[in-house]
């Protein structure tokens, strides 16, 4: 049976890696003190949107804080934040065998460059995780909305299918991961939205300021897109490019065509949003960074979602959180704008 090792047991890396874990896998851990021990102490309790649970006993959970152990692995999932990639990348080449597949499921999209330029003798692959996990207390995760786990293709990751089928997390597979990632991306830049309005995401969608907030930091990504020559993949039943129309409807269309298009659970928040309610530092740069990068090599400007960068940095700074209404992050964003 293959080994596969969690590089970055946080939330996300303690659902997916606990869900094959329940399906039969053999899957170990690497992640902080904290949460090892409170794997080795509680086990892993594992919940869906839709009421499904898996519960993983502690005796089964092999966790470890140091890199060493991944000397094992087959197949790597890396699965920390976009700032420890560096980090990720230094351990994990100290340590893997040739051959080893490792797989990048991280926000942003030039993770798994990083990660390929220091594993030349592993296979480095790009992943995206669609759906939200949030922690809900030692040992217990779920996830807060719907999707499958999409992957580059390439022959080396055909032994490891099986179980993700198994765990009943399907790999979908492509061919071309660029367009993905930014589609995912798209989609995130309602994370900066979310965390600065404090709110669950289903509340925050369901208000109209919001959505315009989403739909003007989509637009202007769209653009530059367009100039780069990149085309988003469709990863939700609507094309990247109508979404922001849709954003832009009443509350009373939005409840009914967004319901069709995603399932979002009513207590699900943005990672990035559980990141300021625990001090830590988010992924802004990675994520609406990504845009005001993009625009910077295009010799263009992204000042809509440059502002959302500053509130949320603003908001790490900050000693008391902030809860932004629709309105009053929308006037924000429409006086970052060139007149």
């Amino acid at each position: 049976m293959a080994k596969i090792f969690i590089y970055g047991a946080g939330s996300v890396g303690c659902y997916l890696g606990g869900r094959l874990l329940a399906a039969g896998g053999d899957v170990a851990f690497i992640g902080r003190a904290r949460i090892a021990d409170a794997l080795r102490a509680e086990g892993l309790t594992l919940s869906r949107h839709d009421a499904r649970r898996w519960q993983v006993p502690p005796e089964r959970v092999d966790v470890a804080t140091h890199a060493a152990r991944a000397i094992a692995a087959d197949l790597v999932l890396v699965t920390v934040k976009s700032a420890a990639t560096p980090v990720a990348a230094a351990e994990l080449a100290g340590v893997l065998r040739p051959g080893a597949v490792v797989v990048s499921f991280q926000n942003g999209v030039g993770n798994a460059d990083v990660l390929r330029a220091a594993l030349p003798h592993q296979t480095v692959l790009e992943g995206m995780v669609p759906f939200n996990v949030v922690e809900r207390g030692p040992g217990a995760f779920h996830q807060g909305s719907a999707g499958e786990l999409v992957i580059r293709h390439a022959p080396a990751m055909q032994p490891f299918v099986d179980a993700f089928r198994q765990a009943e997390l399907p790999l979908v597979e492509h061919a071309d991961m660029l367009p993905v990632q930014w589609a995912k991306l798209l989609l995130n830049l309602n994370n900066a939205i979310n965390a600065l309005a404090n709110r669950p995401l289903k509340e925050e969608l369901s208000q109209r300021a919001y959505r315009l907030c989403l739909a003007m930091a989509q637009k202007e990504a769209l653009a530059l897109l367009g100039l780069a020559g990149i085309r988003p993949a469709k990863v939700t039943p609507l094309p990247a490019t109508w979404i922001p129309r849709l954003l832009t409807v009443s509350d009373t269309w939005f409840e009914r065509l967004g319901r069709a298009m995603l399932t979002i659970d009513p207590h699900a928040r943005s990672s990035m949003s559980d990141d300021l309610a625990a001090g830590r530092s988010t992924e802004i740069d990675w994520i609406n960074g990504e845009v005001v990068r993009l625009a910077g090599h295009l010799g263009r400007k992204a000042p809509v979602n440059g502002r959302l960068v500053e509130l949320v940095r603003e908001a790490e700074r900050s000693a008391a959180r902030p809860s932004w209404t629709g309105d009053a992050l929308l006037a924000q964003l429409r006086a970052a704008r060139p007149a």
